[in-house]
């Protein structure tokens, strides 16, 4: 059976009580309409509630809101369910009426690889291949050991996501150490840019969309090669780990209609 997922916007009043007891009432009705409404998420301090659910159509799923509560999700979309849970990580199933408040928050990882069209240029395609094999294999092995998601290769690079902002700052410097071992060993060097950011990105069609991307995304592209750019929120929240940053001061990102402080992770002082 198709396997979906819903978005509400949650009145502010409610609590995780409230969630709790209208996810009840969706156990309730789902029966008469061959659904089976898995798991669900409230974030209570951004608004927003999520629902995982197995069902025969769109419709039916929405039908069993619609008898339960009232509260109709403002979009349904099919999901693959390997990749759900590649990007959750298991799958809470709570009991009929328990407080469950879980969140849609993740880090975005970023990288690029420095000089891409130069390096085509200068090896050919089948040699700069190798290249960028190379970079995909430091960068999903440091994505793994971080318990991260490869969401996509963008061409010249991959973007990932975590579940733990200051495991994907660690990955990033697990990144740029392999590039330096990979170097030191090989004749055709290369450099590699990384940035991270985080916030609430909107999953559609195995993607991520949203500020956070987006943010992420044009922070890595006025990085230097060899280096980490995090945002202001990934360096506060790594406040405590141990993690070394360096305050670059407001850059202009193309798209944000104001400037934006960004950290550099000074990760050759890290221990490896």
């Amino acid at each position: 059976m198709p396997l979906y997922m819903d978005r509400h916007e949650v009145p502010d009043d409610f609590s995780p009580v409230d969630i709790a007891e209208a996810h009840l009432r969706d156990l309730q009705a789902q029966a008469k309409y061959g659904v089976d409404y898995i798991t669900y998420w409230f974030d209570h301090t951004g608004g927003g509630g999520f629902c995982l659910v197995e069902g025969p159509s769109v419709e039916a799923v929405e039908a069993v809101h619609r008898e339960a509560h009232g509260m109709v999700g403002g979009k349904v979309i099919e999901v693959d369910p390997a990749a759900v849970e590649g990007f959750l990580g298991a799958i809470h199933r709570p009991a009929a009426g328990e407080e469950f408040v879980a969140t849609a928050f993740r880090a975005i990882l970023f990288t690029d690889l420095v000089g891409s069209t130069g390096l085509t240029q200068r090896l050919g395609d089948r040699d700069v291949m190798r290249v960028i094999r190379a970079h995909d294999a430091i960068v999903d092995e440091a994505i793994r050991g971080g318990g991260g998601r490869r969401v996509k290769h963008t061409g010249d690079g991959v973007m990932a996501s975590f579940t733990s902002v200051s495991r994907s700052v660690e990955a990033a410097i697990a990144i740029q150490r392999g590039v330096v071992e990979h170097n030191e060993g090989d004749d055709v060097p290369f450099d590699v840019r990384v940035a991270v950011s985080d916030g609430e990105p909107v999953t559609e069609n195995d993607d991520l969309f949203g500020a956070a991307v987006q943010l992420a995304a044009r922070v890595c592209s006025s990085c230097d090669g060899g280096r980490i750019l995090v945002s202001s929120a990934v360096r506060e929240l790594c406040l405590g780990k141990g993690l070394p940053f360096e305050d670059e001061g407001l850059v202009d990102l193309r798209g944000f209609d104001e400037p934006m402080r960004v950290f550099s992770v000074a990760w050759r002082q890290t221990t490896p």
